[in-house]
């Protein structure tokens, strides 16, 4: 009789086998010394990251090594599930930089620290940053024009002048720069304080993204490893398409992981929306972006089968004159979790009322998690039917002239939990339901009613279940150490839903809530103090003993939300 073991054994090996070749997915390389004649193997690689972008199927990855790379990464296909997507990746130990600028040359000197230099607008193409206006719904210039480009000294980038006349003029504090544009040429004219820039790196804007899709709904990119910088971004506000120097394009199931974000004229990373025809016509909260969100679901596919359901994790992201993350109705079921996000919005040459860290509209069943925001004007919007969402262990500090943290219009349930709040500002509440339970709270609290009906949503769903004016209220304070500011005693005032609180202790004279049964009152000052160690920040804090007072948050303590029960 023959062995049965060995048949089986052998029949298990065959059945293995499929599956191994299957496994060993194709990985193309792009390096500086290649070309993009070749097959894009390790030893005959694509010169750019464009040519293997042509050729990359689902399952794939396309590996670049070390180098800088001045092209727009347009992916025209992505992958068709989280098994099967396709993954740009900076080769292992090897650093990348892709950007959205060219080298400017050919400076000359035209008096006092200023030179100027003339680049053809062929070299552009079709796209002069030096010539597009930023503009959109809710942007406020401040009396003046502004535009997308920018000009970059070693790194670091220029502030745009007023007029030629302010540019022209001795330097003072901030180096400027200005710029002309004619049916032929682009002209430049800069300060550089005590410099040639003919011997140094100078860099100007060209191109409106660094690696952004042009078509929607192209799902499950991987994209790990690099620097990204220096790119053209318009405001995006959330009526309108959303471009940053890397972005979704309303799309599904990306991972954006383990790079460096910065240097964008406005937005760093976008999970937003798509564009249409009634881009930016429609600055009118009350209708219009009711309007968008319509015509999101009727026409755009707008649920958790086809959009949103991102990974952006540990990411460093800075120097964006708008928002470090924005995302109008594409972020929905994603988790923003352990990126560094400073120095946004610090300039302040114009405003509007989309800038922060991280700038989320529709943050449905969201995760916002292990953070560090600081030194920007604001740390955490989350702005409309932030439903489902957590806020949770998250540092922010030297956030400023805004709140670390500002909830608008929204109807909840949301938490905010186990966070560390420390700037002078920490909480601008115009929204109700939410949970603030553990939190370590510094900076005042304020609450503003709205007028304005904004929808709620059945539980996990994208779907309108009707709309409700937010009267505030209807909040959760639980066990938080309250070391400054002003409280949350103020939500006794004014025509707003009850409140619940329990277990909060208060230091440095902060006002207990009157109400509250359970509350701790230590009659000391403890300052604080933030440390830098070479393996992460440290809290110094001198908290006093004494009695603690508090009980479990759970799930039946908290109850349901009123307005989406």
């Amino acid at each position: 009789m023959p062995n049965l073991s060995k048949i089986i054994g052998g029949l298990a090996l065959l059945a293995i086998l499929p599956t191994c070749s299957l496994a060993l997915a194709k990985e193309y390389h792009v390096a500086k010394t290649g070309d993009d004649k070749n097959n894009g193997s390790l030893t005959a690689p694509f010169k750019t990251i464009s040519a293997a972008t042509k050729v990359v199927q689902a399952g794939e990855t396309i590996t670049v090594h070390a180098g800088v790379y001045r092209e727009r990464i347009n992916p025209t296909r992505g992958g068709i599930s989280n098994e099967e997507r396709i993954t740009y990746q900076a080769a292992k130990d090897e650093k990348v930089i892709i950007k959205g600028s060219i080298i400017a040359k050919n400076w000359t000197k035209i008096g006092n620290d200023s030179w100027k230099t003339t680049i053809p607008n062929s070299t552009f193409g079709k796209f002069n940053p030096f010539n597009d206006q930023i503009r959109g719904d809710w942007f406020i210039s401040k009396g003046r024009t502004h535009h997308t480009g920018a000009v970059y000294l070693n790194g670091h980038w220029l502030t745009e002048a007023k007029n030629l006349e302010t540019a022209i003029k001795p330097f003072d504090k901030t180096a400027l720069w200005f710029a002309t544009v004619n049916h032929k040429d682009t002209t430049i004219v800069a300060q550089f304080k005590d410099v040639n820039p003919n011997q140094q790196l100078i860099e100007v804007n060209a191109r409106q993204s660094v690696f952004y899709p042009a078509k929607p709904g192209i799902n499950y990119i991987t994209v790990r490893g690099f620097t990204l910088e220096q790119a053209a971004t318009n405001w995006a506000p959330p009526t309108a398409e959303q471009v940053g120097i890397i972005g979704t394009h309303w799309s599904k199931g990306w991972i954006i992981e383990n790079n460096i974000i910065r240097y964008s004229t406005c937005t760093g990373l976008t999970l937003g929306k798509y564009g249409d025809k009634w881009d930016n016509t429609s600055a009118n909260a009350a209708v219009g972006y009711i309007k968008t969100i319509e015509r999101a679901t009727n026409e755009a596919g707008w649920c958790k089968e086809n959009i949103g359901s991102h990974m952006v994790r540990n990411n460093e992201i800075s120097h964006c004159e708008q928002a470090g993350i924005v995302g109008s109705l594409g972020a929905i079921f994603s988790e923003i979790t352990g990126n560094t996000i400073h120095d946004i919005h610090v300039r302040r040459l114009f405003t509007g009322h989309e800038m922060g860290g991280i700038k989320i509209h529709a943050p449905i069943d969201c995760l916002i998690s292990g953070n560090h925001i600081y030194r920007t004007n604001r740390g955490i919007w989350l702005d409309w039917m932030t439903q489902g969402t957590r806020v949770t262990r998250n540092l922010l500090h030297d956030n400023g002239p805004r709140e670390d943290l500002f909830i608008e219009v929204n109807h909840g349930p949301y938490v905010v939990d186990n966070n560390i709040l420390l700037s002078k500002k920490t909480l601008l509440d115009n929204a109700q339901g939410g949970c603030y339970a553990h939190n370590l709270i510094a900076g005042e609290i304020s609450f503003h009613p709205q007028g304005r009906k904004t929808p709620y949503h059945p539980e996990h769903s994208t779907k309108i279940a009707g709309l409700a004016v937010t009267k505030c209220g209807d909040n959760r304070f639980y066990n938080n150490i309250f070391i400054g500011g002003t409280g949350i005693s103020s939500y006794t005032n004014g025509n707003i839903l009850p409140s619940f609180v329990d277990g909060n202790t208060y230091l440095n004279g902060v006002k207990p809530y009157p109400k509250e049964k359970n509350s701790v009152v230590l009659k000391v000052n403890s300052d604080f103090k933030l440390i830098t160690k070479s393996d992460g920040l440290y809290l110094k804090l001198n908290l006093p003993s004494g009695p603690k007072s508090s009980t479990l948050v759970t799930t039946k303590r908290l109850g349901l939300a009123k307005i989406p029960n």
